[in-house]
């Protein structure tokens, strides 16, 4: 099925790749992403000749009916893990064991270090979890990735891709095996993760935001929030006052 998607995705958007030598013929490796769009998922793995791993939501994987019963078999045949994320923690533990696992096999672990979409196209903080974590627990060698222009294929809340070329940026790979062992210093993890998104930024050239894209979320629709409650206490007063003119 990886190879049938793959296929259909490169036939139809023709995207654009720079630094497929950076990719490993074998051997484990971590491919470290900005995430701009669902489909990010789908337009990494189409490229490369080596089967990529990312983990999704267990809903994915379980959700009733034909239609469930379809989504589970095309996540999996695109080679993503189920990871329930019900509770912080318990996503973040479970993310790390099955990108070590991944890595065991020595096969490549695809992973983003924002830990949910760009709200707005900048690349926001990277969360010192899973991507560092599994690095410094198993020695692979981290490939950062920057996904070019597939939020405008597939907005967040659209269903319908546009047709246009996305582009990706393969970084060289960052040796990380000098913190081995170290993968429960809190401070060794902010390190590796900045150092991991700092290229990122430099291949993306997206503007860096130092907050989580978690936070910016929650930011923005709390101004959404506020506009739309400031417009109907105006529509309310600009009613109030035709009223009382009358």
């Amino acid at each position: 099925m990886k190879f049938s998607i793959g296929g259909s995705l490169k036939l139809a958007f023709r995207p654009w790749v720079e630094g497929l030598e950076n990719i490993p013929a074998e051997g484990a490796a971590i491919l470290a992403s900005n995430h701009l769009s669902f489909s990010d998922s789908f337009f990494l793995p189409a490229v490369l000749d080596r089967k990529v791993t990312f983990i999704a939501k267990a809903e994915y994987f379980t959700s009733p009916g034909v239609k469930g019963r379809l989504t589970a078999a095309f996540f999996k045949g695109v080679g993503q893990l189920p990871v329930d994320r019900s509770g912080a923690r318990g996503a973040g533990e479970a993310a790390v064991k099955s990108g070590i696992e991944v890595i065991e096999r020595g096969e490549l672990f695809g992973i983003y270090p924002e830990g949910t979409r760009s709200p707005d196209g900048r690349l926001y903080r990277g969360k010192p979890g899973g991507l560092a974590r599994v690095a410094l627990a198993t020695g692979a060698p981290v490939i950062p990735v920057a996904m070019i222009d597939t939020e405008k294929i597939q907005p967040p809340g659209k269903v319908v891709p546009r047709l246009m070329r996305p582009g990706i940026r393969i970084g060289k790979p960052l040796d990380f095996s000098r913190y081995h062992g170290m993968e429960h210093d809190r401070f060794i993890l902010r390190s590796v993760t900045d150092e991991v998104m700092y290229e990122i930024m430099k291949l993306s050239g997206q503007e860096y935001v130092d907050i989580y894209a978690t936070a910016a979320k929650r930011q923005i629709a709390e101004e959404k929030a506020a506009a739309e409650k400031a417009a109907k206490e105006a529509a309310k007063a600009e009613k109030a006052e035709r009223n009382d003119a009358q």
